[in-house]
């Protein structure tokens, strides 16, 4: 004679799974189906959702479907035309185009300035030498309001004090290049616009970052303005002609990083921002050559 044990249990088990270790089973499943993993967290929360990565993977498509371009793409179950990269695009080339336009246009005028009021800003300087002083903080000004009115969108003010400082800045340089021939300030002039022109493209189709190089830039600039000062004092003719290749070398460096800086900033421009942004561009780009000018001017141009 078998055991119980045997009988009611492990026969129940193996010959009736239903009634034996089945039965158990099935109070198990209720703990299942009530508890945790079906009937709590997992039927009403986590799984019931149609998809817990959907936000995810309508992230994902949106900005895989923005990258691919024309292909469109799907944002939390919205579908979208490839417009919206096409526009940005067209949005980024506006900014580097009329940055340099802008830059074209503020160097006309500086050409203007220097033909119209270079005689008449002299006579003005040599009647008292504190005038000079006037001009040169008269510029620093305008440079500091116009960067505030360029963070401040305000694209009228800055197109204005932009073209002032162009023109100031021109009849400076009209007085600074009477001490040359006025053929070598044309060649110098052409070899300035080669020069800018290169470096420009390659800020433009540069993949490396020119941070670094930027950064160097800048401390080379702080270096030229304190030999400046220094030089003033000491007039040396070598301390001058050795920081003007350096200043060729620093402001050649820049005019590649402030060209990427503005490709940069392009990526956050609107139809709101444009002409602010490419007015910053312009006037960043403008002072890269007209430094670059004035170096090279001292190396190569002829005194009269």
């Amino acid at each position: 004679m078998e055991p119980n044990y045997q009988n009611n249990n492990y026969n129940g088990m193996q010959g009736n799974p239903q009634n034996g270790y089945q039965q158990n089973m099935n109070q198990a499943n209720g703990y299942q189906q009530n508890g945790y993993p079906q009937g709590g967290y997992q039927n009403n929360g986590y799984q019931q959702n149609p998809n817990p990565y959907a936000y995810q993977q309508n992230y994902n498509n949106g900005y895989n479907g923005y990258n691919n371009g024309n292909r469109g793409f799907t944002l939390n179950g919205q579908s979208f035309s490839g417009a919206f990269n096409e526009a940005s695009e067209a949005i980024k080339q506006k900014v580097v185009s009329q940055s340099f336009l802008f830059m074209v246009v503020a160097l006309a005028i500086t050409a203007i300035g220097a033909k119209v009021a270079s005689n008449v800003l002299l006579e003005w300087m040599m009647k008292n030498p504190v005038n000079m002083l006037i001009l040169f903080g008269a510029e620093i000004a305008i440079v500091i309001v116009s960067n505030v009115a360029i963070k401040k969108n305000n694209v009228v003010l800055s197109a204005s004090l932009f073209t002032a400082y162009s023109f100031i800045n021109g009849a400076t340089l009209g007085i600074v290049c009477m001490a040359y021939v006025e053929t070598s300030v044309t060649i110098v002039f052409v070899i300035t616009a080669a020069m800018f022109a290169v470096t420009a493209f390659y800020g433009l189709v540069a993949k490396k970052d020119l941070s670094s190089i930027g950064s160097l830039c800048i401390m080379g600039l702080i270096g030229l303005i304190i030999t400046g000062l220094v030089n003033m004092f000491l007039q040396s003719e070598m301390m001058a002609y050795v920081a003007s290749f350096v200043g060729v070398a620093v402001f050649v460096g820049l005019t590649a990083y402030d060209t990427q800086k503005i490709k940069k900033a392009s990526m956050y421009a609107d139809d709101s921002n444009v002409t602010a942004l490419s007015l910053n561009g312009a006037f960043e780009l403008y002072l890269d050559f007209i430094n670059l000018f004035l170096y090279l001017l001292r190396i190569f141009g002829k005194r009269r």
